[in-house]
């Protein structure tokens, strides 16, 4: 479990295999910090989340008891299927020591594309259009602000090759048929005969579709270097990404002036980093309401990937039903009675 994830991924790929997990954080994040986060990252509209990934666990209990799961079976309707209580569970119920993964078939042919599109709409018919063209090949497919690319082209230096426009989709697939580069081409092709897209380029190489991907994964730096920012990790139906994003910016924008939205995310599957820049007038702890009500309204998640920790404690509380609440903290006491496992994480420390 204490694996880089990044060492994963190399040892997968000398095997002709991949661990499609990826993240910006692969060089640094371990095999059991992604399970007992249950990580997402830019693969999960092909791939899901790790939890579909996992195959079997080992996990140490709060009272030291070794609990092994490993194995490697694809089905197994034996019993409860306790593995899944740990997956994503932040550490809390029980520490994550080993773990089979499942790995996929390597693509032999990966196309990498840019588009500038004229509203979240227009990115929802695109994504619509290059899954006829392209099927299940999409691994990716990434909504991104013009207000992000600003970030990075003042903090990093970098700039789309592509004309300006209010948003930018950011899409990879592959196949290991022939074919895949014509399909996207003639996708393309059709989403500017449509005014879907303004623009948009499908790299000629490796090194090309690089310094695409250097856009989008410079987009956190520049960010911090802007200054302050709130983070809000959301999720929503994907179809009403654009009525989200309108509700969001006007809530913003009357309840907070002057602070600026930075969006950027995972549109494919719904996962928006609807991010706040913000100065010392601003009121963090109301923004974050702000944002999160909006959220609610539209039946959708204020952790879709990153997890609640001990920082979104309180508004996991606000959000969840009570029986929701009492059914995790039923689990905790059983796993955890003395409260040794990361408390405070997930769900309030009991009172003694």
């Amino acid at each position: 479990a204490g694996c880089i994830l990044k060492v994963a991924q190399d040892a997968a790929a000398d095997a002709g295999r991949l661990l499609p997990v990826s993240l910006a954080a692969e060089g640094s994040a371990t095999i059991g910090g992604i399970v007992s986060t249950n990580a997402g990252g830019v693969n999960v509209l092909r791939y899901g989340m790790t939890r579909a990934l996992v195959l079997g666990l080992e996990v140490v209990l709060a009272d030291g008891t070794i609990v092994n799961g490993m194995r490697r079976l694809r089905k197994d309707n034996a019993g409860y299927d306790w593995k899944q209580i740990f997956i994503g569970s932040e550490g809390t119920l029980g520490i994550v020591t080993a773990a089979i993964l499942r790995l996929v078939p390597r693509p032999r042919h990966t196309v990498t594309a840019l588009l500038s599109v004229p509203s979240p709409a227009a990115a929802l018919h695109l994504l619509k259009l290059a899954q006829d063209e392209l099927g299940d090949s999409i691994s990716a497919f990434e909504l991104i602000s013009a207000q992000s690319f600003d970030l990075v082209r003042r903090h990093a230096g970098l700039t789309p090759p592509i004309a300006a426009g209010d948003w930018f989709v950011l899409i990879e697939a592959g196949a290991s048929l022939t074919g895949l580069r014509e399909a996207a081409e003639a996708a393309l092709s059709a989403a500017l005969e449509q005014e879907i897209a303004l623009d948009g380029v499908v790299a000629e190489s490796g090194a090309q579709a690089a310094q695409l991907w250097a856009l989008r994964e410079h987009i956190s730096e520049g960010e911090a270097r802007e200054g302050k920012s709130l983070k809000h990790d959301v999720s929503v139906p994907t179809t009403d990404i654009p009525a989200f994003l309108h509700a969001a910016d006007a809530a913003l924008a009357a309840g907070a002036p002057g602070a600026r939205a930075n969006v950027f995310g995972h549109v494919g599957d719904g996962n928006l980093h609807y991010n706040v820049l913000v100065d010392s007038s601003h009121d963090g702890a109301a923004i974050n309401r702000l944002v999160h009500d909006v959220v609610a309204s539209f039946g959708g998640s204020i952790s879709a990937e990153h997890g609640i920790g001990q920082y979104r404690v309180e508004e996991l509380l606000r959000r969840r039903s009570a029986e929701e609440t009492a059914l995790c903290a039923t689990l905790k006491a059983a796993l955890d009675p003395h409260q040794r496992l990361n408390p405070g994480k997930v769900l309030p420390v009991r009172a003694p």
